[in-house]
């Protein structure tokens, strides 16, 4: 199934990096395929982590231009729309992992709940519909099982 994540796009610290790795390694692991913006920061180590373990990936870019999309994203979108793209990194997966983040995730944090997807949390934004979890192997099951009755 598709699974969306959402985050940091900027320079990330070794802890936060290497979670966002193990994210993509274990959604490529169990055979999701992994949604994100499809640029740097968060989404690039976790493009990283599902490309070692022979993962899809696919990056909603806010450029026009499929070049731009960090070098492990298997298939590139470019929108052209910025962070009016932001609505669809949420839209196109069944549930969402959120790793750290700033303004851009907290809107795509609004847009999982518009679109009713679970948002498993891993210090990332406090907000009541964020299930927050510890480690990666916990964000991955629970958006399996919420994911499994949010058709």
């Amino acid at each position: 199934m598709r699974i969306s994540l959402i985050g940091s796009g900027s320079r990330l610290d070794e802890q936060t990096e290497q979670l966002a790795e193990d994210v993509g390694r274990l959604l490529a692991e169990r055979e999701h395929t992994l949604v994100c913006g499809g640029m740097g920061g968060v989404m690039r180590a976790a493009c990283r982590g599902a490309h070692e373990s022979d993962g899809e990936t696919i990056g909603i870019l806010p450029t026009d231009s499929v070049a731009d999309a960090n070098r492990f994203v298997t298939t590139p979108i470019a929108t052209g729309m910025g962070h009016a793209r932001n609505v669809l990194v949420p839209l196109n997966g069944r549930a969402v992992i959120a790793i750290a983040g700033g303004g851009g995730t907290l809107s795509e944090h609004g847009f999982s709940r518009v679109y009713d997807r679970p948002v498993a949390g891993l210090n990332t934004h406090d907000l009541p519909w964020i299930a927050a979890v510890d480690t990666p192997d916990e964000a991955v099951n629970y958006v399996e099982a919420t994911a499994a009755t949010n058709r």
